[in-house]
């Protein structure tokens, strides 16, 4: 697969270590990847820090610029890039190209974006208003699920907004990061853009590093309590994506054989690790056996395999850790539910489970209160609706949430009422770069996409003028 190599002040550096990188499909190693040092970590933020005085004054126009060229070098190397993808991640190749091209798409919305100044008061007494500063060196933390998309939701815009940045990758899926680096590379001046990788042990570093005045995390909720901690110390900004455990409520009045499709893909995009994945289902008593009967057979119909082999639809889980963590939630809702697909692993090398659908089960059990990030969906039964959105709001969770009914006052009503950071009807995970995502609750900080997103890239200062 080639050298691969960490991106500090505009030049690939190998790492100070190695480490290996597994294919999820195969069990095996692929590639040693670099491992940065904390050494080279510093050399990356002092690299950001160094870059940001003459970045941060360039016009906004040649930063754009920067950015379509940055999509059009993605899209140049896209079958590389989503081969990569595949091979570190797991996912179907036309889903990690679908991702790559994404990718592009997320840069060329962020250049189309402006900070203009916004005048609050101009009256004869005074005239007042509001600039966006960019705040410096920016800490971003990257995902093993969507390793290149989510990597678009941080970098375009904090380079739009005149920063600098350090991207760490997860340490399962490094790959696409550092070759996205060394296709940008001299698109950049050195040390705008930094990339360095880890296993598992810089984290805490970049996050307390004096010299980072932001850190933007995507990650489960655990992880992002250690980074709100670490950000304590300096008064860093954060904005946090963290675990969810999505709810879609289905009304009595919608056609299963019809809406099946949709709640499948929903649940089982990604394998189901997709933080806004509908992870629960709650689905009225009189059209319930039909749905789980529907859900099933998709189930047993979806063909699971390498992502690199042709027609395959579900790909492995990403890492041992979570294929084991899955395996066990599944056990433990043979326990309390009936498993009515899917439900084990398909015997062959690799981290694969079947797509798992398990009925009769209710809330207080793992599968139900969890976010269980893989193919496993339960479906809940209830008869009245109130009852059903009490449950879905009774989660710490808030990242997304979903209502499916053919009379939309009813699901709007409802929607409104949904304890979540997004609410889709008669849809689910829906995103989009100019639409604002964000969680509440326990699901996160901050906003992400959109121009509420770039302001998360920013500093507010009011200029006050007397008159």
């Amino acid at each position: 697969m080639g050298d691969y190599n960490l991106l500090i002040n505009g030049q690939m550096v190998a790492g100070d270590a190695t480490m290996d990188v597994i294919n999820p499909a195969t069990e095996q190693t692929i590639v040693k990847a670099p491992r940065a040092s904390k050494n080279q970590l510093d050399q990356a933020v002092a690299a950001a820090k160094a870059a940001f005085p003459t970045w941060s004054r360039t016009p906004i126009g040649e930063r754009k610029k920067a950015l379509i060229a940055m999509a059009e070098a993605i899209e140049k190397n896209a079958s590389e890039l989503a081969r990569i993808l595949t091979q570190e991640q797991g996912k179907p190749l036309a889903d990690a190209t679908g991702e790559v091209f994404g990718t592009a798409a997320f840069f060329k919305y962020f250049a189309m974006l402006d900070l203009p100044v916004k005048v609050i008061d101009d009256s004869p007494a005074r005239r007042v208003e509001a600039h966006r500063k960019p705040l410096g060196v920016i800490g971003a933390i990257i995902p093993w699920n969507f390793p290149m998309i989510l990597m678009a939701f941080k970098v375009p815009p904090a380079l739009l907004a005149g920063n600098t940045i350090v991207v760490k990758p997860a340490p399962t899926t490094p790959l696409s990061s550092l070759k996205f680096g060394e296709i940008v590379k001299d698109i950049l001046p050195a040390g705008v853009l930094n990339i360095i990788t880890d296993a598992n042990d810089l984290g805490g570093a970049l996050t307390a590093h004096p010299d980072v005045r932001k850190i933007s995390f995507t990650g489960s909720t655990a992880t992002g309590r250690k980074v709100m901690a670490g950000a304590a110390e300096t008064l860093k900004r954060i904005t946090l994506e963290l675990g969810g455990n999505d709810a879609g409520i289905v009304l009595d009045d919608v056609n299963p054989k019809e809406t099946a499709p949709q709640l499948f893909q929903s649940a089982f995009q990604n394998n189901g690790q997709v933080c806004i994945a509908m992870k629960r289902l709650y689905v009225h008593e009189s059209i319930y056996d039909q749905m789980c009967n529907e859900l099933a057979a998709l189930a047993e119909q979806a063909i699971v395999g390498d992502g690199l082999e042709q027609g395959t639809q579900i790909g492995p889980l990403q890492n041992k850790m979570q294929f084991e963590k899955v395996k066990e939630i599944i056990a433990d809702a043979k326990k309390h539910g009936k498993v009515i697909a899917g439900g084990e692993t398909t015997g062959k090398a690799g981290y694969f489970i079947k797509p798992t659908i398990v009925r009769d089960i209710a809330d207080g059990t793992r599968l139900v209160d969890e976010e269980q990030f893989g193919p496993v969906l339960p479906v809940i039964k209830y008869s009245d609706p109130e009852d059903a959105l009490a449950r879905a709001n009774a989660s710490p969770y808030g990242l997304g949430g979903s209502i499916w009914s053919k009379n939309l006052d009813r699901a709007y009503d409802l929607a409104t009422r949904m304890g979540s950071g997004t609410v889709w009807v008669n849809k689910h995970a829906d995103l989009a770069p100019n639409i604002p995502f964000g969680g509440s609750g326990q699901s996160g900080l901050g906003a992400e996409l959109g121009e509420d997103g770039l302001e998360e890239f920013t500093q507010l200062q009011v200029i006050n003028i007397a008159r």
